[in-house]
């Protein structure tokens, strides 16, 4: 039997679902949300947790008036990583506006962190826990550099993005017409 790709429970969702999340034992939360968008209330419901907040845009090109996901950011996903088990990560919430694309990448960077060669699996992990993800293609690409993955884990996502355009045409055709229109493959 394979090792974990993470010693913990993750759990992906949108800004709408995580008042159904709130009994179930999370220990860790990571929100990613626009910059200026209010704290959400929802975790006043929850037992203890703790809690990183990332304010960034879920753009995968520079633009004017946006804050696009950067190195420095996804450094420090990649330091939660590294911190996940000093910090007794249990259950782990990620969650943007959406929960399809900036957690997803989220989800998929800390999937793969620890476990080179393993990508495709991470993602194939990451359908099972989310059906509707689309992780952020930049965020992607900078992990992968981060890691010195060699395209490894830009390539899974592709592969990742392929399988979900084929199984949720809806979504493919959401980012196709928000502007994300060079993720999306043609099936």
């Amino acid at each position: 039997m394979a090792k974990p790709l993470v010693p913990y429970r993750i759990t992906v969702c949108g800004l709408a679902e995580l008042c159904e999340h709130a009994a179930e034992g999370v220990s860790h939360v990571l929100t990613i949300v626009d910059p200026g968008f209010p704290d959400p209330d929802d975790f006043r419901e929850y037992g203890p947790h703790r809690r990183t907040v990332w304010r960034f845009h879920d753009i995968v090109h520079d633009g004017k008036d946006v804050v696009a996901p950067g190195i420095d950011d996804i450094a420090a996903i990649l330091a939660f990583g590294d911190r996940s088990r000093i910090d007794a990560v249990e259950h782990l919430l990620i969650h943007c506006h959406l929960g399809i694309s900036r957690s997803t990448a989220a989800a998929a960077i800390l999937l793969t962190q620890h476990s080179p060669g393993r990508e495709d699996e991470a993602f194939t992990h990451l359908r099972t826990i989310r059906p509707q993800s689309w992780p952020n293609s930049r965020m992607i690409a900078l992990a992968d550099t981060l890691l010195d993955r060699d395209g490894a884990l830009v390539a899974a996502m592709r592969r990742h993005h392929l399988h979900v355009a084929r199984h949720h045409p809806w979504l493919a055709a959401i980012l196709r017409e928000s502007g994300r229109a060079a993720e999306v493959p043609d099936v």
